[in-house]
């Protein structure tokens, strides 16, 4: 797999595991502390003013094996001025600090994570593509699980040198990839009222969704039509490209998934379920 290289990158990776473990104290007047991380029993949240570095190591005694989520929000290295931190280091420095805490977090998580836990770590395009190669070889490239692009400008960018720079990422690794799942909101009565089953279908209530998709065809796609076993021609809204090959439209109206409505001369659409 291929790797960075960079100046002292040998001395980073072998500086976290070294990483001293420090005893977490309460302080007489942070009231936003709940909890006591000194007794063994904790409770509700902690706010923990110091270096995330020493803080991930400082939880391991409390919570073993219970974190379901680790969240990092690193100097992003664009040159900003901040008062508790220095956001413009030479892109080596920034490299082996990054990799302190990413690899910290490495070692603890087999530890530290649930088995279904995950690790999401934000950046910008500036150091983006750099991070994402080094956390393919910190978590390990198959625990990739997404990219999440969000926008974080709405404002129209007339100051932009180029390009308008409106969204930033989040990088999201498993403990495994194959463990992880996402937290799935409950479904409610609005989404259900969604779904119907005039034709008391087998599956149960169903919803009609277009078996086309709204984007220019390929040549392939182009003129594209196909025959249902009801002897109804669907042809491609101009367009629009089709959404399945014809082996799975088959296979739906083999299986009664294609509604053409009450009198059978609607639009086809796939019978989909929740």
């Amino acid at each position: 797999m291929p790797t960075l290289d960079w100046l002292d990158r040998d001395a980073a990776f072998c500086t976290a595991p070294t990483c001293p473990r420090v005893v977490l104290r309460p302080h007489a007047q942070a009231a936003v502390v709940v909890g006591d991380a000194t007794d063994g029993a904790t409770a509700g949240n902690l706010l923990i003013q110091g270096d995330n570095l020493e803080a991930l190591a400082a939880l391991l005694p409390f919570y073993r094996g219970q974190v379901k989520c680790i969240f990092i929000d690193p100097p992003y290295n664009t040159g900003s001025a901040f008062e508790h931190y220095d956001d413009n280091l030479e892109h080596a420095q920034w490299l082996s600090m990054m990799l302190l805490r990413l690899q910290l977090p490495r070692e603890l998580r087999r530890e530290l994570l649930r088995e279904d836990g995950s690790i999401w770590v934000t950046i910008d395009d500036n150091e983006g593509h750099y991070r994402k190669v080094l956390m393919d070889e910190v978590f390990g490239r198959r625990n990739f699980i997404s990219n999440v692009v969000w926008q974080k400008r709405y404002t129209v960018a007339n100051d932009a040198k180029w390009l308008a720079d409106n969204h930033d990422h989040v990088m999201l690794y498993g403990r495994p990839n194959e463990v992880w799942r996402p937290f799935r909101l409950p479904r409610t009565a609005a989404m259900d009222e969604r779904y119907r089953n005039p034709d008391n279908h087998p599956d149960g209530p169903w919803k009609a969704t277009p078996l086309y998709a709204k984007r220019t065809p390929t040549d392939k796609e182009d003129g594209f039509t196909f025959t249902f076993k009801s002897g109804v021609v669907w042809h491609l809204p101009p367009g629009t490209s089709p959404r399945f090959p014809p082996g799975e439209l088959k296979r739906m109206d083999d299986k009664h998934e294609i509604w053409f409505g009450a009198d059978g001369r609607a639009m086809p659409a796939r019978k989909t379920v929740p």
